[in-house]
């Protein structure tokens, strides 16, 4: 089987040749970029260390690391930005040489620590001393709704966050003429460069653009206190993502494997809703951004949701998705086994090989292979299982653990 094979059959629920491996397809699946540089340095790698999430601070892996690691899933992002002049040097806070995009500017404050305006000079991201990426630091609808009810800012409102003005590719390149055309075109190019299987990141964040624009405490509490204002803001959002949701399915459609959404719905201890306030509010939405993605194309659909989201997979699945990315299992209810039995048949999990948060940053080496190990014993049977960290791959990881993690999925991964 070649890469997008084994992915395509772990989709339909059959068991590949090997287990296919995740690494830096979206920007939930990937590798901060201070852990990137350690490991390329224990790897003896000379590319640079190029963050293509400027946000988070999310690497893009190389060529020879995902040949290294058997990488079968790539992010169309890569088709963006691929010229040495479309990147510049910078070092992070604490001196580590990383480049950015040139499409991204931060300023360096006297005490190094570094800043991101929106194009208005508005102060919208900050990233201290010490800090591993940026934090939002304007909310736009902080102190209230727009008063007219209407939302006609809500473009302007979104381009001045973190997550809205500094999208990564191809959504940092949305606004160059004749876009649409061009991401199909350099999609032709990446799909016939590689056997390796194509994610594409879609528009349709519902939950997160209200706390992205509100902040989370006062979105939270006009879920409680003003549903109706809360439907109307989701309705003016979902006015401009479908039209966008459309033109992406048709120019890339029948190219790509998967096209992944991102919500995150969920904290250790349980959803941030309530399965009946996810029905009542955001169900009927998600499945409208789903069925939008059907008519056009077959491609798997993909959620990216943290947390604990056990109680509300089964709305999620019948809303249409297919697959669950980080499954983040030292949650509450996200036992790997309890999900495999109840929903293994129904969906595929992608994510939840090794756990980021307290086994592949402390563990030794041979810990973590014996973590892997049993992780794929559980997920991997009968296939609808793809392999990748529960999400990014943060700055305190070892480089050898990393090395660990993905030796054991090609040592004990195969059927």
């Amino acid at each position: 089987m070649n890469s997008r094979e084994r992915l395509l059959a772990s989709l339909r629920h059959q068991e590949p040749d090997r287990v296919p491996i995740d690494l830096g397809s979206t920007t939930s699946s990937g590798v901060s970029a201070l852990a990137y540089d350690a490991l390329m340095r224990t790897l003896g790698r000379t590319e640079p260390t190029r963050v293509y999430d400027v946000v988070q601070q999310i690497a893009q892996p190389s060529e020879a690391i995902l040949d290294r690691f058997g990488v079968d899933v790539i992010g169309v992002s890569r088709a963006y930005d691929t010229e040495d002049t479309d990147w510049y040097d910078l070092k992070l806070p604490g001196g580590v040489q990383v480049q950015f995009p040139t499409w991204f500017h931060a300023e360096r404050n006297p005490d190094g620590s570094l800043a991101a305006r929106a194009r208005d000079g508005t102060l919208i991201g900050s990233m201290p001393n010490g800090a591993t990426f940026f934090d939002e630091v304007h909310f736009p609808y902080l102190e209230g709704y727009p008063p007219d009810g209407t939302f006609k800012g809500l473009g302007e409102a979104m381009a001045s966050t973190t997550w809205g003005a500094f999208p990564a590719s191809p959504w940092s390149h949305a606004s160059e003429p004749d876009f649409w055309r061009g991401l199909r075109e350099r999609t032709l190019a990446l799909r016939a460069s590689t056997d390796r299987a194509l994610v594409v990141a879609a528009t349709g964040k519902l939950f997160e653009w209200g706390t992205f624009l509100r902040r989370m405490d006062n979105f939270l509490m006009d879920l409680v206190q003003a549903p109706a204002e809360v439907e109307r803001f989701l309705d003016a959002l979902l006015e401009r993502q479908l039209p966008v949701l459309e033109k992406l399915c048709q120019a890339v459609g029948d190219l790509v494997d998967v096209i992944r959404f991102g919500d995150d719905l969920g904290m250790d201890s349980g959803p941030l809703l309530s399965p009946r306030m996810y029905r009542r509010i955001f169900k009927p939405r998600h499945k409208l951004l789903c069925d939008t993605v059907r008519k056009y194309t077959g491609v798997a659909i993909c959620l990216h949701s943290c947390g604990s989201i056990y109680a509300l997979l089964p709305d999620l699945i019948e809303a249409g998705f297919e697959a669950f990315n980080p499954v983040q299992t030292s949650s509450r209810d996200m036992d790997p086994g309890r999900l495999k039995r109840e929903f293994g048949g129904q969906v595929t999990f992608w994510g939840g090989g090794a756990d980021t948060r307290f086994v592949l940053n402390r563990a030794s080496p041979a810990e973590v292979k014996e973590h892997v190990r049993r992780n794929l014993d559980v997920l991997a049977p009968g296939g609808g299982y793809v392999f990748n960290a529960v999400h990014n791959i943060l700055p305190d990881v070892p480089p050898e653990n990393i090395v660990a993690m993905f030796d054991a999925v090609l040592e004990y991964g195969g059927s």
